[in-house]
């Protein structure tokens, strides 16, 4: 029993010893990715949802964006990026099993947003005169007072809901105005995509990474992010060495490193053209896709 017990504390020890080293790694990582992203301009290549919701991407997944879902978002809440428009990123977040990409904003929908179209005007209840008049028509014998007090008891019910009426109309003229204010506000919010993952972020996540999970939906080719990524040390090495092979590497970076390829392609999937290069390094045959001159995905096998 004391060695069991032994064996299950250094366990439960170590397991504190890896969450406690996990929690400045993934800090880390997010304050690596928020200088280099938050602040620069980036052109989305698809229509962004007006929601804090936002595009799932799946990065551990064969189909990234389930788009039967991304195209019912757009439905229920309009477009608040266009394919084409160049926005800014302003916020990146790093939780568990998922990266926030926020654009412009990052949705409507976010903390403070009230996003409720009710709104709420009370019924006039009945009054006291109302009360006490429905408890004399009861108790009431005779034939004729009877009729008296009923009549003043309809009227008083008429009047009644008559105004409850007209609080319903308002009430519906006021929530179709509430619905334009925040559909209006959906399409000034801004979007965001949520990079996620089967278990968790992988740890020491660089900022080519986020690209290249990204690529197929937003345009990273601008000149400031090429130079940031030169300047951050994070460009290929020498010729030849295949252990520099990373997506979010440009076509002409994996040409410098690798010489010219021997085969090239040229496919469309989802509205979004590839093209596939396969490269020759040493003993290993290199098949690199690229969108928009942005490796997304390769395979290494032998010659």
């Amino acid at each position: 029993m004391f060695i069991s017990a032994r064996v299950h504390n250094a366990g439960v020890a170590a397991a504190a010893i890896v969450v406690a080293a996990a929690a400045p790694a993934a800090a880390q990582s997010e304050a690596a990715l928020k200088t280099f992203f938050e602040g620069q301009h980036v052109t989305l290549r698809i229509d962004m949802p007006g929601t804090s919701d936002g595009v799932d991407v799946h990065a551990d997944a064969p189909r990234a964006v389930d788009f039967s879902e991304y195209r019912d978002d757009l439905k229920k809440y309009g477009t608040a990026i266009r394919a084409g428009d160049t926005v800014t990123v302003t916020l990146v977040k790093v939780k568990k099993d998922l990266i926030e990409f926020q654009l412009a904003g990052g949705g409507f929908g976010t903390f403070g947003d009230d996003t409720s179209t009710s709104v709420y005007i009370p019924h006039v209840d009945k009054s006291e005169r109302e009360k006490g008049l429905e408890k004399r028509v009861k108790e009431e014998t005779d034939r004729d007072r009877r009729r008296e007090l009923q009549r003043d008891l309809d009227e008083l019910r008429e009047r009644r809901e008559r105004e409850n009426r007209r609080i319903d109309i308002e009430r519906e003229r006021a929530e179709e105005k509430k619905k334009e204010r925040i559909a209006q506000k959906r399409l000034e919010g801004g979007s965001r995509f949520n990079i996620r993952y089967d278990d968790r972020v992988p740890p020491g996540m660089r900022p080519d990474d986020v690209m290249a999970a990204l690529v197929e939906y937003v345009d990273f080719t601008r000149q400031a992010f090429r130079a940031e990524v030169a300047a951050s040390g994070e460009g290929p090495a020498p010729a030849g060495d295949i252990t520099m092979l990373r997506k979010g590497m440009t076509r002409g970076e994996a040409e410098r490193a690798f010489g010219r390829a021997i085969e090239a392609s040229q496919r469309t999937a989802a509205e979004v053209s590839i093209t596939t290069l396969v490269f020759v390094v040493g003993d290993q045959r290199v098949s690199a896709d690229f969108v928009e001159d942005v490796l997304v995905r390769y395979t290494i096998t032998s010659k």
